[in-house]
C-alpha cells in the first residue's frame, strides 16, 4: 500500500530535478557582462542583485505549484498535459535568456516574452481546472514577467536598434 506521503514523493522529486534544472541552466545562460553593464536601463529598473532572489522564490512556487496541480488532476492524461505546459513554459523561459543575454537581442527577447506571459496564463488557467492553489502559486510569476516585459521593452527603447 503507498501511503499518501509516498504518492508525493516521485511528483515532487522529478518536478524538483526539473525545476533546478530549468533554473540551472537560465543562470548559466545569464550573463552580466560587459555587454549587459553597458546597457542604459531605466531609472525605475531593480537593481541587478534582487533578480536571483525574485527568479529563487519564483521557481520554489513553480515546483509547488507543479506537484500540487499534477496531483489534483484527475486522470494521468490530465497529469501529463499538465507537466507538458510546464516543459514548454520552462523552455520559453531559457528561451528568453538565450536572446536577451547570449544572442544580445533584447529587441527579439521583447517579442518572445509575450510568448512566456501568455504560457504563464495558460498554465495558470490549466492549473485552476484541478486546483486552485496551484493557479494562485504561479500569480508572483505572472506578475514578474508582466514588470520584465515591460523592463525589457524600456531596455529596447533605450539601445535599440539592436542586431
Amino acid at each position: 500500500m503507498v501511503t499518501s506521503a509516498g504518492r508525493w514523493l516521485l511528483p515532487a522529486i522529478v518536478a524538483a530535478l526539473v525545476t533546478a534544472f530549468v533554473a540551472a541552466i537560465g543562470a548559466t545562460i545569464t550573463d552580466l557582462g560587459p555587454w549587459y553593464q553597458h546597457l542604459k536601463q531605466p531609472a525605475w529598473a531593480p537593481p541587478d542583485i534582487l533578480f536571483g532572489p525574485a527568479w529563487t522564490v519564483i521557481f520554489g512556487l513553480c515546483w509547488i505549484s507543479a506537484v500540487t496541480g499534477w496531483m489534483a488532476a484527475p486522470t494521468r492524461l490530465a497529469g501529463d498535459t499538465l507537466i507538458g505546459l510546464f516543459a514548454f513554459n520552462g523552455f520559453l523561459n531559457l528561451l528568453w535568456s538565450l536572446l536577451f543575454f547570449r544572442a544580445h537581442r533584447p529587441d527579439l527577447a521583447a517579442y518572445e516574452v509575450w510568448l512566456l506571459w501568455a504560457s504563464i496564463a495558460a498554465l495558470i488557467l490549466a492549473c485552476r481546472r484541478y486546483s486552485r492553489a496551484a493557479a494562485w502559486l504561479l500569480a508572483p510569476y505572472l506578475l514578474w514577467v508582466s514588470f520584465a516585459a515591460v523592463l525589457n521593452q524600456a531596455v529596447v527603447a533605450l539601445n535599440g536598434p539592436f542586431g
